[in-house]
């Protein structure tokens, strides 16, 4: 999986959204010095909260609610 771009979003990294209204798109900005942006399509917002939604309930699911220790 060399081709694969992994970002560890911590509790305490910034995000900012901006919506780009024009483009029909939003864009997260995740962290500060050297930032990483996600731009997602207004029509795949529901399946990005689906999908957290997914990855949260999986956690929660899991003994003790997913709060491994940290790699």
């Amino acid at each position: 999986m060399a081709d694969l771009v992994r970002l560890h979003m911590t509790a305490n990294l910034p995000v900012r959204v901006e919506p780009m209204v024009f483009a029909g798109r939003v864009e997260f900005r995740l962290g500060n010095a050297f930032p990483a942006v996600l731009v997602v399509d207004r029509d795949a917002l529901p399946r990005l909260a689906e999908a957290i939604a997914e990855g949260q309930a999986a956690l929660d699911a899991s003994p003790g609610g997913g709060r491994g220790a940290h790699r």
